[in-house]
């Protein structure tokens, strides 16, 4: 496969942006993007966008977004995968380099979950997770989810409410710092248990935000980087795809993502590396035990430790690894289709 790099990226505001439009808000980081990697929207060979878009009244949201951002011509896909839709986009301008097909790509994430109204928002959520089963059955929204996940881990390693308060206070400190962010504010562990129950053990402060945001990636090939004549690409050193059952009932075990482990595993492969070679990482953290389960599961320490890095500050910049210092998903926000693009910006 032919090399493949990262050379322009570009993020909106994340947040309740009512001010603009679908195509208004991936313009946002549609034209940084373009601007750092030194090309223009007619040079792009192909758009992959990661959208759910369920929210919003535009059935075809990446020819929309083409037609405003002038990247009619490119060839447009849109792709749905959850949580990782963004990822899932990501992917595939990766490998559209790597087999040769094109040249220039540019992906982009994107996403207004504030179109409906929250409870709306919460029942077209459900429908990411085994939707007639779980949901229609037995009402279980993602809050629910998770929290079954934070029992299980409670019972069999002891984590404790205070263990998931303190991921909270983590990323809301880089979140205070990251202008792109939706929750720009410090917290203290005291606010975070005193704040209402959602799903218990998981509190309002443990939960991610319904937010509006944007990111996007342009990627090129070896040769592409060579005739712009960028002296400092950022090269894909490698990428893990995996699943698992979207019915609870069939996993294999509550205290964590097997699809995680898989896919990091399938990365570290490709790369060469493994994860004491790990320097920092973003990892999915729509509810703060999320993230402690994501230590574990990306082997940046043993099952059951993950409350120990965090509550030593290991995952603090300066630790041993740091981790989400953009905010995460919990305080920078998690516009689902852009979220994954923008873990990578």
């Amino acid at each position: 496969m032919r090399k493949v790099a990262v050379i322009g990226v570009g993020h909106a505001k994340f947040g309740r942006r009512q001010d603009v439009n679908v195509a208004e808000l991936a313009f946002e980081a549609i034209k940084p993007a373009l601007e750092e990697a030194g090309v223009e929207p007619r040079d792009i060979q192909y758009m992959p966008v990661g959208t759910i878009g369920m929210w919003y009244e535009e059935g075809l949201p990446a020819v929309i977004i083409a037609d405003y951002c002038g990247l009619s011509g490119a060839g447009l896909a849109r792709f749905e995968a959850a949580c990782a839709s963004g990822s899932a986009a990501f992917h595939a301008g990766v490998m559209a380099i790597a087999s040769g097909l094109v040249d220039l790509v540019l992906v982009v994430g994107v996403e207004k979950m504030r179109e409906v109204d929250t409870l709306t928002a919460v029942e077209l959520i459900g429908r990411a997770g085994s939707y007639l089963w779980e949901f229609e059955n037995f009402g279980l929204t993602f809050p629910g989810y998770y929290a079954l996940h934070a029992t299980a881990h409670m019972a069999k390693f002891g984590t404790t409410e205070e263990d998931l308060a303190l991921v909270a206070v983590k990323n809301h400190h880089y979140a205070a710092m990251n202008p792109y962010a939706h929750l720009q504010e410090e917290i203290t562990v005291e606010k975070v248990l005193a704040s209402r129950v959602v799903a218990w053990p998981l509190k309002l402060y443990d939960c991610c935000p319904i937010s509006d945001g944007a990111a996007a990636v342009v990627l090129a090939s070896e040769d592409k980087v060579k005739e712009l004549g960028i002296d400092t690409p950022v090269w894909v050193a490698g990428l893990g795809l995996a699943s698992d059952s979207g019915n609870l009932t069939k996993r294999q075990s509550y205290v964590g993502l097997m699809s995680s482990v898989w896919a990091s595993r399938r990365a570290y492969k490709m790369a060469g590396v493994g994860p004491e070679d790990i320097d920092c990482a973003t990892v999915h953290d729509c509810f703060t035990i999320a993230e402690i389960m994501a230590y574990e599961d990306l082997g940046f320490c043993r099952k059951g430790e993950g409350t120990k890095l965090i509550r030593e500050g290991q995952t603090y910049i300066g630790g041993r690894i740091p981790v989400n210092v953009d905010g995460g998903l919990k305080a920078k926000g998690h516009p689902i289709g852009a979220t994954g693009v923008s873990m990578i910006v």
